[in-house]
């Protein structure tokens, strides 16, 4: 069944675009700092062990689902079982994308300026210690972050605009090898630093005291959602433009694979440099804007060509994931209002960068006064995505491939027919991810209150 739906030219563009959704700014930015606050090595233990007992099979389920489906996130639900009660997972993973694009763009627009800063010697001339008041004078404007944010959103909405093969596709197998190289680079010089040897070890040696703190493991399954994409309706979307005879689970376990390794060897990229010159790990989400760019102008003349190429690498794998985050919505708008791509694409593009006006004005600017359970709004926003949409949408991926679609179906949809990996696959999506999951959101509500 096409019913004239776009299609990925080859099953590599698919892969490609898979990685390019997941590794973005939860590789780089997010589990840099969460790494930082939640004790290291300890936490990427737990966090791998998150993503193959959990993220897998999950990743797994929402591409049977869209290869299924073979629609926008929501029809797909539609498409592959009669009851309609299933379908709020659909909804709410259009939901989740449409809210993390809105704060997501705002934060991007900051890696954006940070790159033209150190591009046109700006960032550079700081003076040392002063990243914070650069940093803090910035997202406190009225008009800067808005007008990042709107640049870096155009961007996003320019290569959405020209469809699955020429936009999505073509962009990432240009992004993905670019994004690989840079990284390694980095990777590679900071192991020449002084401090290599005591970030490693923060990295790679754990402290086990941290296992006591249930917090983290909180962090590691909220990560793992993000860095995958889970419950964004992402990969429903895009395993719905693949073709009947794809191999779902090798893909699945590529993704897995490549966006581990990516988000070890940015963690082996930024603490050598943190440990080198004696900074804080748990350094929180200013790590990227104050605590690292302290670090490149510290290391002379080297060290803005270091930026450059850091805060590139962090906007192209920011692209890669906006991209992916905008697909949900369009798909869905073609879909539900009969529209041409071009139309839905400048609709929802237009929408969700208007909502995110707020984020970009409440980290300082006019609307930072206004909070919600003590919260600026870019912050409400990340939290309510992280700690309960996500976790949820993915309950009930879980639930719905586990439970409430035919076992027949779903295992002869990923091709794990008379499989003990099928068998196995099914009861982790009947027992041990949705355990795993409501006790995270139990954590977190109780949090809450």
């Amino acid at each position: 069944m096409n019913n004239g739906r776009e299609r990925w030219a080859s099953g590599l563009g698919f892969i490609l675009a898979a990685v390019g959704s997941a590794v973005g700014l939860g590789n780089i930015w997010r589990f840099s700092y969460v790494t930082g606050e939640n004790g290291g090595a300890v936490f990427l233990l737990i966090y791998i062990l998150c993503i193959f007992l959990i993220g897998l099979p999950v990743l797994l389920a929402e591409f049977s689902i869209g290869r299924k489906g073979q629609a926008d996130v929501v029809q797909s639900f539609s498409a592959t079982t009669p009851s309609k009660v299933w379908k709020i997972g659909g909804i709410l993973g259009v939901f989740t994308s449409f809210l993390i694009l809105s704060f997501y763009g705002v934060i991007a627009g900051w890696i954006s300026y940070f790159l033209y800063s150190y591009i046109t010697g700006t960032a550079g001339a700081v003076p040392e210690g002063e990243f914070g008041d650069f940093f803090g004078e910035f997202i406190s404007g009225d008009i800067a972050p808005v007008f990042w944010q709107f640049l870096f959103m155009a961007f996003v909405i320019a290569i959405v605009f020209f469809g699955v093969k020429k936009g999505i596709e073509l962009s990432n197998k240009i992004f993905m090898p670019l994004l690989a190289i840079i990284i390694i680079v980095l990777s590679g010089y900071s192991l020449t630093l002084d401090g290599a040897g005591e970030g490693l070890s923060f990295l790679f040696s754990p402290d086990w005291s941290v296992l006591k703190d249930p917090n983290v493991y909180s962090s590691a399954i909220g990560q793992a959602f993000f860095t995958l994409s889970l419950g964004m309706g992402i990969m429903i979307t895009y395993s719905s433009y693949l073709p009947t005879e794809s191999r779902l689970p090798r893909a699945a376990g590529q993704v897995v694979v490549l966006d581990t390794l990516f988000a070890v060897i940015a963690g082996v990229m930024i603490f050598p440099a943190v440990f080198t010159f004696g900074l804080d790990p748990a350094g929180g989400p200013g790590l990227i804007f104050i605590t690292l760019p302290e670090v490149f102008n510290q290391m002379g003349t080297g060290g803005t060509m270091f930026a450059i190429l850091f805060f590139f690498l962090v906007a192209i794998a920011a692209l890669s994931s906006a991209i992916s985050l905008l697909e949900v919505s369009v798909s869905y708008l073609m879909r539900k209002m009969n529209w041409e791509r071009k139309k839905a694409t400048l609709v929802a593009g237009v929408v969700v960068t208007l909502v995110g006006i707020p984020s970009a004005l409440s980290q300082g600017g006019s609307l930072s006064e206004y909070t919600l359970f003590n919260l600026p709004f870019l912050d409400l926003i990340d939290t309510i995505t992280d700690q309960y949409t996500l976790p949820l949408a993915g309950l009930i991926i879980a639930l719905f491939v586990g439970w409430g679609w035919n076992k027949v179906d779903a295992l002869k949809e990923t091709g794990l027919t008379n499989s003990i990996v099928g068998t196995i696959w099914i009861w982790f999506l009947r027992i041990v991810a949705p355990s795993g999951i409501l006790w995270i959101l139990v954590i977190n509500i109780r949090n809450l209150f």
